[in-house]
């Protein structure tokens, strides 16, 4: 019987901790088993505001360094702020380039989650735990977040990022109007850039059409590049939780999915498609992404690249072919910031809800999410949703977890037997383990029989972890009052608290190893365990309480029906 528990005991453990550490290198931490690296010094990003450098034909073997915004010689770019206001949206872009520098998303509050241990460490440091609730940022460009939007020529002949542009007027709010567009304008060179960008009322994806007019007497061959500029540093989670992916991501239809950590594009070991004429590139953080969908069937470049201390980019450059003295052409393209919401992702480009990235449970967790939503529309609580989804799945593996609980509560039948055989024989082992299997044998019970039931079931209850954070559906969705966000820690840690005392209830109606030091560690066990959920999002303990509590009413009620006295 103890061999069974331990065996249990220790695929959990050993589970856990495999889980969190894959997790961790997963999203480019060190791993808990090797000596952490020294931290890396972030130091002042170059050029006068920071921005990244125009990328050069071939962008994908060279990473050019930053360079200043103007040259020696020539008059100091103009940058003034333009505001575009939408339902969704508040975007700045600036003259100097017509970058995107700010923007924020209107419709997704950012609260800074902490859990009740973190509140108490903070009040014993005096720190400030105040949590204004503001609207959630993609687009930055301060100290805190450099997080940019540049498109331009390449070459310093033609205009780009770095190059002054004029504003066209009009309206800069939706208002009663279903689209509002910003034009700018810029010359170099006898060559003319137009940007165009069109915002949708109730849609994260822009619009975003360049148009480059030949006032020049020879024909030209310009290449335009889109590209998404981003430091290395994670959005701010609560104290120790698993942080998710950001990074770069890839799609073409060849190589398909594919991210693209920030330390390999500083080491220079990034692996990703270079030429491709479908797909996209994108950045991606936790449950937001921002990315740029050039047309498709049309060629370029895909390039990754180190721009300066702490700050990388990932773009691609479009070939536009020629174009004739007084001849203008144009290049449609869409640049998504948003939410990774399932069923809007969908709609934005081939490949593109692959952002939201289950990782080795992808084949188990979309499935899991499809019947999670479908729940959602009935039920309208993601909460409820949680519970609903809990016990469908426990009905589900019910014949498998009734097999694993009959065999514990047969073996916690035989506990007496099995310690008289161990006193009777203690100091012959050989004839000690004969007797027990002659036990076994005699009783139809099998040690270990309860193990393969939770080993089959444990990658489902994996992919449902990754699914519970992943999804942006459970960010700010309330349950029950003190919880008003499933996506953050429990902020009273009652959630944990109940965890434990299920856990411990679970560990009392189990069969107790006759040793008495195994039995003492598997007392201390519940502790163990429940500790890390008290930074877990309490979604995802919340799955757990409800899964733990329905396993100890089967256990309970198999147990009862096991030891019930047969008639006569």
């Amino acid at each position: 019987m103890d061999i069974k528990r331990l065996v249990l005991w220790a695929v959990m453990l050993f589970s856990m901790l495999t889980l969190w550490n894959n997790w961790g290198i997963y999203n480019g931490k060190p791993s808990m088993f090797a000596p952490p690296k020294p931290p890396e010094l972030t130091a002042p990003v170059a050029g006068a505001n920071g921005e990244g450098s125009v990328p050069a034909t071939g962008a994908t073997a060279t990473a050019a360094a930053a360079a200043p915004v103007t040259a020696p010689g020539e008059t100091p770019v103009h940058s003034e702020p333009i505001t575009i206001t939408t339902d969704v949206f508040k975007a700045v872009f600036d003259t100097e380039g017509g970058q995107l520098k700010h923007l924020e998303l209107l419709q997704h509050k950012n609260t800074k989650s902490q859990t009740l241990l973190d509140v108490i460490t903070e009040k014993i440091h005096h720190a400030d735990t105040e949590q204004a609730q503001q609207n959630e940022v993609i687009f930055d460009d301060t100290p805190k977040l450099k997080y940019l939007a540049q498109t331009g020529l390449i070459g310093d002949l033609y205009p780009n990022h770095r190059t002054g542009y004029t504003v066209r007027p009009g309206p800069r709010s939706l208002d009663n109007s279903d689209q509002v567009q910003l034009i700018l304008d810029s010359e170099k060179g006898g060559v003319k850039l137009t940007k165009i960008f069109t915002f949708k009322r109730g849609q994260y994806s822009i619009d975003v059409k360049h148009e480059v007019t030949n006032n020049t007497g020879a024909a030209i061959s310009p290449s335009l590049y889109l590209q998404l500029v981003r430091d290395g540093n994670k959005p701010e989670t609560a104290r120790f939780a698993p942080s998710a992916f950001t990074g770069a991501a890839v799609y073409t239809d060849a190589d398909h999915f594919k991210t693209v950590p920030f330390d390999k594009v500083e080491k220079g070991t990034e692996e990703h498609a270079a030429k491709a004429d479908n797909g996209w590139i994108a950045l991606v953080q936790h449950f937001f992404v921002s990315a740029f969908i050039p047309p498709q069937k049309m060629p370029r470049e895909i390039y990754t690249k180190k721009v300066d201390t702490n700050l990388y980019a990932i773009g691609n450059i479009l070939p536009m072919g020629s174009v004739a003295p007084g001849a203008t052409v144009s290049v449609d393209a869409t640049l998504f910031s948003g939410p990774q919401d399932t069923a809007l992702l969908e709609k934005v480009a081939p490949g593109f809800e692959l952002v939201k990235d289950y990782g080795f449970f992808t084949v188990v967790a979309k499935p899991i999410f499809w019947i999670m939503d479908q729940i959602h529309k009935l039920l309208g609580n993601w909460g409820w949703t949680i519970v609903a989804f809990t016990a469908l799945m426990r009905l589900a593996f019910f014949p498998l977890s009734a097999a694993s609980y009959r065999s514990m509560a047969k073996m916690k039948v035989l506990t007496p037997k099995m310690t008289a055989i161990r006193e009777r024989y203690k100091s012959d082992p050989q004839k000690m383990n004969q007797a027990m299997m002659e036990l076994y044998k005699s009783e139809k019970a099998n040690p270990i029989g309860g193990c393969l039931p939770v080993l089959i079931q444990m990658p489902v209850f994996f992919a449902l972890y990754s699914v519970l954070q992943s999804s942006v559906e459970t960010r700010n969705a309330p349950w029950l009052g003190w919880i008003q966000d499933l996506s953050t820690p429990d902020p009273l840690s009652i959630l944990p608290v109940l965890m434990a005392v299920a856990m411990f209830i679970q560990t009392r109606l189990s069969p107790p190893p006759p040793d008495p030091m195994q039995a003492k560690i598997m007392m201390f066990m519940p502790l163990i365990f429940s500790i890390t959920f008290f930074w877990f999002p309490s979604g995802v303990v919340l799955y757990y309480v409800v899964n733990t509590t329905l396993s100890i009413a089967q256990q309970w009620f198999i147990t009862k029906k096991l030891n019930a006295p047969k008639p006569a």
